[in-house]
């Protein structure tokens, strides 16, 4: 059950993150709350029950403001991650001479071979470096890699980047054409049963941002395209520097830099996985259609109007 409440919680702060402001919670849900909340052992008697009721009456508390929190999609927060045993300095990233394809293999060695994110991926998972076409004009940043990601050793493969790839297609490119990249080459652990797998994801923490970075940098380095696109809060957070906005909606849709290269910050494409209106659609198209007039992609009108119907 914790581990399921980690993941409600994870859910829950990715939805506040993109700007979901409420969040429908059904009876059956909130009974299942109380029921962790309170618990149920025995009845006490004598002073054990004073105390018993002093703790009920706290828990109940504990759980009106849950259930206000959940409400208003503003979950409790998670115990940091930052608690762990700090990351050691962020490698210096030094590539050698040669076309693209030689040093973008120089680097999967690097990233593949650097013995903390070998630590940091659990058995039979994968490191996790970019993916896509060296002579891209266009680089997709996301935060880390998912169950998915971490098994196939490829960004962006789940159901979000099966939704990425749609938005590439509708930009009139393939998926092939761009780079997909993460700022994570390795997915942020979360506490397990030993011998199960990882329920739920959560955010990276600064620290492990900035050991990953360098890799990042590196990729870009290579591939040098004309601009990047950061998806969701995270990854313009690690982008941008933590703490320089409060909400997505502050810098989305504005041109901003990272490495002296155009940076578009968007929503990350699970915005809409949960509720697929066409708001939230023609939200991130917009600043997709940014992005297709500074490479110079050509639009017809068919693309200008993609989701304004309501």
């Amino acid at each position: 059950m914790r581990h399921a409440l980690q993941a409600l919680t994870e859910e829950l702060r990715r939805l506040k993150a993109a700007g979901v402001s409420t969040v429908a919670v059904s009876d059956e849900t909130l009974a299942g709350l109380r029921r962790v909340a309170v618990g149920s052992p025995a009845a006490p008697t004598g002073a054990a029950a004073d105390t018993a009721a002093e703790t009920g009456a706290v828990a109940r508390r504990r759980e009106a403001v849950a259930e206000r929190q959940l409400e208003a999609g503003s979950p409790a927060p998670v115990p940091p991650a930052a608690s762990a045993p700090k990351l050691p300095a962020a490698p210096a990233v030094v590539l050698p001479a040669g076309d693209k394809p030689t040093r973008w293999n120089a680097l999967l060695a690097l990233v593949t071979g650097d013995p903390t994110c070998r630590a940091k991926v659990r058995p039979g998972k994968k490191v996790v470096l970019g993916v896509g076409s060296l002579e891209a004009k266009i680089m997709f940043v996301g935060e880390a890699p998912g169950a998915d990601e971490e098994i196939q050793g490829e960004p962006f493969v789940g159901p979000a980047g099966q939704l990425l790839t749609k938005m590439i297609q509708g930009m009139g490119l393939a998926r092939g054409e761009v780079y997909i990249g993460n700022i994570m080459n390795w997915r942020p652990q979360m506490p397990t049963v030993e011998g199960r797998e990882q329920v739920g994801n959560r955010p990276p923490t600064e620290d492990e941002m900035r050991y990953c970075l360098p890799y990042l940098r590196a990729q870009i380095e290579v591939v040098d395209p004309e601009l990047l696109v950061a998806l969701g809060s995270t990854a313009a957070q690690g982008l941008l520097g933590f703490k320089s906005f409060k909400a997505l909606a502050e810098v989305r849709g504005r041109w901003h830099q990272f490495g002296g290269k155009p940076l578009m910050v968007t929503y990350h494409p699970s915005y809409i996985l949960r509720e697929p209106t066409n708001r939230k659609k023609r939200l991130i198209w917009e600043d997709l259609l940014q992005v297709m007039e500074r490479v110079g992609l050509p639009i017809s009108e068919k693309q200008r109007r993609y989701f304004l119907e309501r």
